[in-house]
């Protein structure tokens, strides 16, 4: 396992270690008893409820070995009151150019990036090309869809 750091705020890391506990308390259980019901059903090597349960056994064994390796190598995004430049845990809001369309995200780790609920991930092209910029300054963002020209109007 990589000793990767995984950015986050102190409440994204308490939904992972709710979704932890909520995996190996509920998740394990019910995935325990459809493997029990499945095999009283016999032959296992046609029997696809037995193999379905089996597959999802291993998602859930999996998904909680990834979330307790990212809490393990989690590192808090604290409050900073500078807002000077882009970092990771701040609200960026910016002007595509030159169309003018306004658009604001925050910028967090990847554990919690939800771009529908305007949070990008700090490794996505947008953000990594915002990081350490400052208010008023033009930035080029490369992305998969073509490059586009920004404009950094503000940052809390």
């Amino acid at each position: 396992m990589t000793d990767e750091k995984h950015f986050m705020t102190e409440e994204g890391k308490e939904k992972l270690e709710k979704e932890v506990e909520l995996l190996k308390t509920e998740r394990r259980k019910e995935v325990v008893e459809r493997i029990k019901v499945a095999r009283s059903f016999g032959d296992l090597s046609e029997n696809s409820e037995y193999d379905s349960a089996k597959e999802e056994q291993a998602f859930v064994e999996g998904r909680i070995q990834q979330l307790e390796t990212m809490i393990r190598n989690a590192e808090i995004i604290e409050e900073d009151t500078d807002a000077t430049t882009v970092q990771v845990g701040k609200t960026v809001k910016f002007k595509e150019l030159p169309d003018g369309d306004e658009e604001e995200y925050t910028i967090v780790g990847r554990a919690e990036a939800d771009p529908i609920e305007g949070k990008i991930s700090n490794d996505s092209p947008m953000a990594k090309s915002l990081l350490g910029k400052g208010p008023g300054e033009e930035v080029l963002v490369t992305t998969p869809g073509g490059d586009m020209k920004v404009e950094i109007l503000e940052i809390f």
